[in-house]
């Protein structure tokens, strides 16, 4: 739920308490963690709309003239990604600071302490980033997360670190 809309004007804030009111479509399934996260590979997925500078940029457009629908894509990111590697092509929140410490919207330096630490087994090589605010979902759901799926599974994922900004 968002905890604030004291920075929206009168029609956006109207606009989501309304979606907001919707709720989710069903009942959320909770999935326990099979096993210990020290004997777990994890990786990141991020609502930031991370995209490699030699990726195509997210479709900012596609928002621009209707504001109700973004780019339903995602992006895969490796495990050796850094900071000057990468633009945030998201429109709905400030970037500033994600182009300064990459950490901020894609934890993978933390989650490689924690790897280091051994609280985790692995670092999965590969990490995921969409568009997030996205208000239809539908084709976000329907192409692009069987595609992160398949390839979380390819790499032997145990679990993922939902980062939404």
């Amino acid at each position: 739920m968002v905890d604030s809309y004291r920075f929206l004007d009168g029609i956006a804030k109207r606009a989501m308490r309304r979606w907001a009111a919707l709720g989710a479509p069903g009942p959320i399934p909770w999935t326990p963690l099979a096993k210990p996260l020290a004997e777990s590979r994890i990786a990141i997925i991020s609502s930031a709309a991370v995209a490699l500078q030699t990726d195509s940029p997210f479709d900012s457009e596609i928002e621009r003239r209707d504001p109700w629908f973004s780019d339903p894509s995602f992006r895969v990111l490796p495990r050796s990604t850094r900071t000057g590697d990468v633009r945030i092509c998201h429109l709905h929140i400030n970037t500033s600071f994600a182009s300064l410490d990459l950490n901020c919207v894609m934890p993978l330096d933390r989650l490689a302490e924690l790897e280091t630490s051994g609280e985790i087994l692995s670092v999965a090589p590969s990490h995921y980033s969409y568009m997030g605010y996205t208000l239809r979902p539908e084709s976000l759901v329907r192409d692009s997360v069987p595609g992160m799926v398949q390839r979380l599974r390819q790499e032997q994922v145990d679990a993922v670190v939902l980062v939404p900004v």
